[in-house]
């Protein structure tokens, strides 16, 4: 019986491995990208340093109010769903716009954003950047009335929303890092995104099990208009915590969000947007070690390539005199999660059977990475710059160990 059920478990091993392994990411650094980060990826990470508005690139940069970037649809049309690019639709695909040029992105058009509120965490709990805002977002191809869906780097396949989608900061050090954890949520007059620096409550504060609950839930912050950046204070427990107990999304009933946590510093603009980044001057050269562990995770990737061929758009400067996005349609956001859910529900089953076999075959150096990673409790702690994989365990890795515990 023994032999029986160690061959069992093995025959099981190129799928659980893979299922275990889903929720590591490998850490990349600015200047070192790679065409690709994930298999399947649609657009790029080797972005360059211009910007185009027929950009692939799926980096994402919080670094301050006036220096940040927006997930958005790369095309009006798709392949899902009823075929428009509703964020349900096309959160695999999904492509960078910053406010600034030289990051290699789209920009976000003047007259976009009618309110952006910055907030930089720093506390032995958890550190965190995040913009909650509104606008017109409809000039990053989201369709009018659209009321949106979440990005995150997980996704139901594992392999992120977008799929290779990167996102770094250079708010805490001036240097750039990557954040393994970050959560997003984009709608035709809405917008929020939270990137939380390694460390182990990261994975809560940046969580991402709440997909049809909207900016309030899972990223609370002020969504009015103006512009301003402030440093902040963690919420007492993560979103979707309540005195301990963890509530998940079709519980019988759906909990007040957390409020808001403090505020203080605060500086107010008139306006955001337009200049140019410099990522070489505050990127640190990656040593070899690092250069070595982005290139391995890197080589099981399709290479990828963007267009050069459109015109560049000039740079913008959103203004506080935008037009203003209704606040009773940020409440209708929460009121129709419903129907957003069943959108999105059935963009992501259409796509099953690619997503199963891209997961399916992800037993590489990835998996001995992971194994490393579990092994090594120092990998989890908090930091920036870490050589390997950050673990957030999940039911993939519990199968795994199940399946290993038969053979015991």
């Amino acid at each position: 019986m023994f032999a029986t059920t160690a061959q069992t478990v093995l025959a099981l091993l190129p799928v659980l491995l893979p299922l275990a392994t889903a929720q590591y990411t490998a850490t990349y650094y600015v200047g070192s990208l790679p065409n690709s980060s994930e298999e399947g990826q649609s657009g790029t990470n080797a972005c360059g340093t211009t910007a185009s508005q027929s950009s692939s690139c799926q980096n994402v940069y919080i670094n301050a109010v006036d220096d940040f970037c927006l997930w958005g649809p790369p095309a009006t049309t798709s392949n899902e769903g009823d075929g428009t690019s509703k964020i349900g639709n096309v959160e695999q695909v999904v492509v960078s716009y910053c406010l600034k040029d030289g990051y290699g992105t789209r920009l976000i058009p003047s007259g976009t954003l009618s309110g952006a509120h910055f907030v930089k965490v720093v506390s032995d709990k958890v550190s965190y950047v995040q913009v909650t805002g509104n606008g017109d977002l409809t000039k990053l191809l989201i369709p009018a009335g659209d009321e949106g869906g979440e990005l995150d780097p997980h996704s139901w396949t594992g392999l992120g929303n977008p799929q290779g989608g990167l996102v770094f900061t250079n708010a805490f050090t001036g240097s750039y890092e990557q954040t393994h954890e970050w959560t997003s949520f984009m709608s035709a007059n809405e917008f929020c995104i939270r990137a939380c620096r390694d460390g182990p409550n990261a994975p809560g504060y940046c969580e991402h099990i709440y997909d049809v609950l909207s900016c309030s839930f899972t990223i609370p912050g002020d969504t009015g208009n103006g512009f301003d950046s402030c440093d902040g204070a963690p919420t007492d427990e993560a979103p979707g915590v309540y005195d301990g107990q963890t509530f998940h999304q079709g519980d019988p009933t759906t909990p007040a969000p957390h409020p808001a946590g403090a505020t203080s510093n605060c500086q107010t603009f008139s306006t955001i947007g337009g200049g140019s980044a410099n990522i070489n001057a505050v990127t640190p050269a990656p040593s070899a070690s690092a250069s070595t562990s982005a290139s391995a995770s890197a080589s099981s990737s399709a290479s990828v390539s963007i267009s050069s061929s459109a015109a560049n758009s000039s740079l913008p400067a959103v203004s506080s005199s935008a037009a203003n996005s209704s606040s009773a349609a940020s409440s209708s956001s929460s009121s129709a999660t419903a129907t957003s859910s069943s959108s999105a529900t059935s963009s992501r089953i259409s796509t099953s059977a690619a997503a199963t076999s891209a997961v399916a075959s992800r037993v590489s150096a990835s998996a001995v990475s992971a194994a490393t990673a579990i092994a090594s409790p120092s990998n989890s702690a908090s930091g920036a710059g870490l050589n390997t994989v950050i673990p957030s365990v999940g039911l993939g890795l519990a199968v795994l160990l199940g399946a290993i515990g038969l053979v015991l």
